[in-house]
């Protein structure tokens, strides 16, 4: 069940919300509409989410209790979970490198994905670092850790949310009318660059990634690239948007994950803008632990390209993702050698276009199946094609309709904020909720305006637009 299908839109969501207002048990709704929501897709891998929940609670427990043997049960705890990843998503990857140096022979039977198994595992891992740091105290009730760890917003694909970031919200939340209201414009913000802009451009990318790179000419593979990367943008920041809106529908004051990030000037600007919740996870958890800049510059720049590899690997189990991950890291020590600097005193545009450059040649790895074929594709990108073969009519996959949508979203997604006068614009992120102006509910504009994309979406909807989510897949 995705949050842009008629059955969340019209059945679901709206029977959940009748039962999470009117009944007094909160949490257990919330707890049982998850996992009917999560076995709507995976029936079979409840089992898998109650478990996780269940050694993340004891464990949480055990720590918070422990005297001399803490560490040991966090490593015990933090082994268990990377364990349940590795297998699912790791495992077929490693044997076919065991494979392909002769240490072992034979192809493994096929493992199935359980849906958000990356968010509901890092999520488990920051609890009990937390636990162990005594940043927060372990939570006591089982019902209300299965509740925080199932919530069906952001279970599927993020944003990834901590345990202390909601921790106050777990046993009391406060619901009014501002909030409900806020939540909802936000969510229908959200289906809206779903639905409006990234299935319209979603079609003719795929269409173009399916084409023999070869038959590709610049302007072919340049609209390709283009076409997915507002896609991949507007397609996970709609999810994000519309989670972080059912959560404050539900009292959950859940972290942001996207400020607007192709406006960045550098590969660094970047990474503070894009998907927030993750990048944050893996400086307070992997990077900062390992010295981040407070060691030796060669340390930092190996601790960036480590933790830029594990980002890749964390998105999938394929060299296409880690050649992905180690071309940002390796940007990112550039710009700590100097680069940054340079890119400063660069006007604004061009450090953005450079920045731009370089996020949609890594796109392309993330995108292809496979790294010969990206490979490929970057060739025809910058003139590759040679002209020995016919060259693929892709004028045909841009209809006028998705000419259309990706020039707005290219506008939207790329301009720049002006900053006021002595006021300089930073990249931080947005607040999780931003208090309401007086008079909000009685705001016709704002009335009006979710009201006109909600029927657009809708209306897009029932035309049968191509629907699919890009993070469902890690």
């Amino acid at each position: 069940m995705v949050f842009s299908s008629a059955v969340f839109l019209f059945y679901f969501f709206p029977a959940f919300l009748l039962l999470y207002y009117v009944l007094p048990w909160k949490n257990a709704v919330l707890l049982v509409g998850s996992l009917f929501f999560y076995a709507w897709g995976e029936p079979r891998f409840v089992p898998l989410l109650l478990l996780s929940a269940f050694l993340n609670y004891s464990f949480g427990w055990l720590i918070a209790r422990a005297g001399g043997q803490r560490k040991v049960l966090l490593a015990l705890g933090i082994g268990l979970n990377l364990a349940m990843l590795g297998y699912y998503k790791y495992l077929g990857f490693f044997a076919g490198i065991l494979n392909a140096i002769g240490l072992r022979e034979g192809a493994l039977p096929a493992i199935v994905l359980p849906l958000g198994i990356s968010f509901f595992v890092f999520q488990g891992i920051s609890y009990l670092i937390d636990v162990y740091r005594r940043d927060i105290s372990a939570q006591s009730s089982f019902l209300r850790f299965a509740m925080y760890k199932a919530m069906f917003p952001q279970l599927i694909a993020g944003p990834i949310v901590r345990y202390r970031q909601i921790a106050h919200e777990v046993d009391q939340r406060s619901l009014t009318n501002e909030r409900i209201w806020m939540g909802f414009r936000l969510f229908v913000l959200g289906l809206a660059q779903k639905v409006l802009i990234s299935n319209y451009v979603a079609l003719p990318a795929d269409q173009l990634f399916a084409v023999d790179p070869s038959r590709l000419d610049a302007p072919g593979a340049w609209v390709g690239i283009a076409c997915y990367t507002i896609q991949i943008l507007f397609d996970f920041a709609g999810y994000s948007n519309m989670a972080i809106g059912i959560g404050h529908m539900l009292g959950f004051s859940y972290p942001p994950n996207f400020n607007r990030p192709y406006s960045a000037t550098s590969i660094t600007d970047f990474w503070r803008r894009w998907h927030i919740s993750l990048s944050s996870w893996f400086r307070d958890y992997v990077y900062i632990p390992l010295g981040g800049n407070r060691v030796s510059p060669v340390r930092t720049y190996v601790n960036l390209a480590l933790v830029f590899f594990l980002c890749g690997l964390w998105h999938g189990a394929a060299w296409t993702f880690v050649i992905w991950g180690l071309w940002h890291g390796a940007l990112l020590v550039l710009e700590r050698l100097g680069g940054a600097a340079l890119l400063a005193r660069l006007p604004g545009v061009v450090a953005q276009a450079w920045t731009m450059l370089c996020v949609m040649i890594g796109w392309v790895f993330f995108r292809a199946d496979n790294v010969p074929y990206a490979l490929k594709y970057l060739g025809s990108m910058f003139g590759g094609y040679d002209g020995l073969v016919d060259a693929h009519p892709w004028r045909h996959n841009m209809t006028t309709t998705a000419t259309i949508v990706l020039v707005i979203g290219i506008v939207l997604a790329c301009w720049r904020l002006r900053a006021a006068p002595g006021e300089k614009l930073e990249a931080k992120a947005v607040p999780a909720i931003v208090a309401p102006r007086s008079g909000v509910l009685a705001n016709s504009a704002s009335v009006l305006a979710t009201a006109v994309l909600g029927l657009l979406c809708i209306s897009s909807l029932a035309g049968g637009t191509y629907n699919p989510f890009i993070y469902f897949r890690f």
